[in-house]
């Protein structure tokens, strides 16, 4: 019998429809999966009753041909999404106790389409880093095999501090690895400042940042308001185009989330995509990129042209200020929304001799060195006198971002093409030292896409001269997704799906 777990979204949809398989089946095959890849670290908590459950109800559905868009699939959560009744913690020691009493809107969505949850996934704490090294519960270990390391000697790696071993990339990382690893057909993740795009691309798999206000963000755990957004990752370009027809939609519940038609995205899979003008930004072209980056980027322009696309250079010149004004922006808000942690309403509580006393002994306690990090700088650009100097500065390069990408789209391009990451996977400890500015440069390709709103897919490209995955990114105009799923279709058949490990890890 084929491995369950080697199936796409799509293609495990299809054989419950025909009841080749059930959702049970499908559900314990994962389950089994996740079971024997415990030192990938890529689940924070593994939800087997509920699975079983809710498989069993599919089952009855899938019978009684009322399945719904999801129906019986098995998908992993980023534990930044709140789930009733299960423990979400943004894997954080402070909000190590916390059970919400309510659902996520995203993940209610998937509920209502018949998904089913086998567990919650690791992430940085509050999202904040590009690695998966910040989690309270320790970094996801990325499933692909290091250079020149065999199964045997990567496995004696596991759990003696993991060195050696690649991070699957952040914040994210878990639901890069788990997808990766074939531990669920399907993740949430969120995206902050690259955090959808660059683990997908460090991982070989498929991940959609989709417009600013297209996803939900209510019951998610907030990182910082403005950028954050929420989408999927997967095995492949029609998975992902799938799992955002359920995920997206407008919510009153977010006065952010835009109140417009989600189109069928699986539509867009194979549509042409001749005469469409994509751009290469050449402030992309950015010092210290490697050849093999530049060469990949090359290719994927010409497997675009070969399909009918015409390739034209263009020029977003504020490109350059993109990254230092995103950690102005990032930070002010993160120590905003995080200043709710006090130890006062819920989550962890270290008793002090006074109201100060308390406040200063849990958030010490409950955060870690990277969110202690990202507050001090928020507070110090929102203090008086900084305030204009840095936060209003950086806000207004963020507009001049938005609008060189306005410019571009009314010239006629249809989306750009770039680089999703500047070098493939890095290993654990190479990059979280005493500079964190080397692990923020991970974000230069990707910060522009937050900071204008608009949606970028990562798409899987080729494999560094190591044999590491290296990804594209495609950049569209706001709530154009479809074309990004049919231009990273394009992509995707042209440089052939990457090829999953082996798990080397069981």
């Amino acid at each position: 019998m084929t491995d369950l777990t080697s199936l796409t979204l799509a293609e495990a949809r299809d054989a419950l429809k025909a009841k080749k398989i059930s959702a049970l089946e499908l559900t314990d095959a994962h389950l089994n999966a996740m079971e024997k890849a415990k030192a990938l670290n890529a689940y924070v908590l593994d939800t087997p009753k509920h699975a079983r459950a809710m498989a069993k109800a599919s089952d009855t559905k899938l019978q009684k041909g009322e399945a719904g868009l999801l129906e019986g699939i098995p998908l992993g959560i980023k534990d930044l999404y709140a789930t009733k009744g299960v423990r979400t913690t943004a894997c954080s020691k402070i909000l190590l106790n916390f059970v919400p009493e309510y659902e996520s809107t995203v993940t209610s969505k998937l509920w209502r389409d018949g998904a089913v949850m086998l567990g919650k996934l690791n992430n940085d704490e509050f999202a904040m880093g590009s690695s998966n090294e910040s989690s309270a519960f320790g970094p996801s270990v990325s499933p692909i095999l290091p250079p020149n390391v065999s199964a045997a000697q990567a496995k004696a790696k596991l759990g003696n501090c993991n060195k050696g071993l690649l991070v699957p990339g952040g914040s994210s990382g878990g639901s890069a690895a788990a997808i990766a690893a074939r531990l669920c057909l399907g993740a949430t993740a969120t995206d902050t400042g690259g955090s959808i795009r660059q683990p997908a691309a460090f991982t070989g798999t498929v991940g959609m940042k989709p417009t600013y206000g297209r996803c939900s963000r209510w019951g998610i755990v907030a990182f910082a308001s403005s950028l954050d957004q929420d989408g999927p990752i997967a095995k492949t370009v029609r998975d992902t185009a799938i799992m955002l027809r359920s995920m997206a939609g407008h919510d009153p519940k977010d006065t952010t989330s835009v109140d417009r038609a989600v189109p069928d995205y699986e539509a867009a899979i194979g549509k042409s995509i001749k005469g469409m003008k994509i751009g290469i930004p050449k402030e992309y072209r950015v010092d210290g990129m490697s050849q093999e980056i530049d060469a990949l980027w090359s290719k994927g322009a010409e497997w675009l042209k070969q399909a009918g696309a015409e390739i034209v250079e263009i020029s977003l010149p504020h490109t350059h200020y993109a990254l230092p004004a995103y950690y102005i922006v990032a930070p002010a808000e993160a120590s905003s929304n995080l200043a709710r942690y006090d130890g006062v309403r819920y989550g962890v509580r270290v008793p002090g001799k006074d109201i100060i006393d308390l406040y200063e002994k849990t958030r010490a306690n409950g955060f870690g060195v990277e969110v202690r990090r990202r507050i001090m700088i928020g507070t110090y650009v929102l203090s008086a006198g900084y305030y204009d100097a840095y936060y209003v500065r950086a806000q207004k390069i963020r507009t001049l971002i938005k609008q060189d990408f306005e410019k571009a789209y009314d010239s006629g391009v249809d989306a750009v093409l770039t680089p999703a990451t500047p070098s493939p996977a890095f290993g654990i400890g190479e990059k979280s030292g005493a500079d964190p500015v080397e692990m923020y440069l991970n974000d230069i390709f990707t910060v522009t896409v937050n900071m204008a709103g608009l949606p970028g897919l990562a798409v899987p490209a080729g494999v560094s001269k190591e044999g590491l995955p290296l990804g594209l990114q495609l950049i569209g105009r706001p709530f154009d997704e479809e074309i990004l799923f049919s231009l990273g279709e394009v992509i995707e058949q042209a440089a052939g799906r990457t090829k999953l490990p082996d798990a080397w890890w069981a």
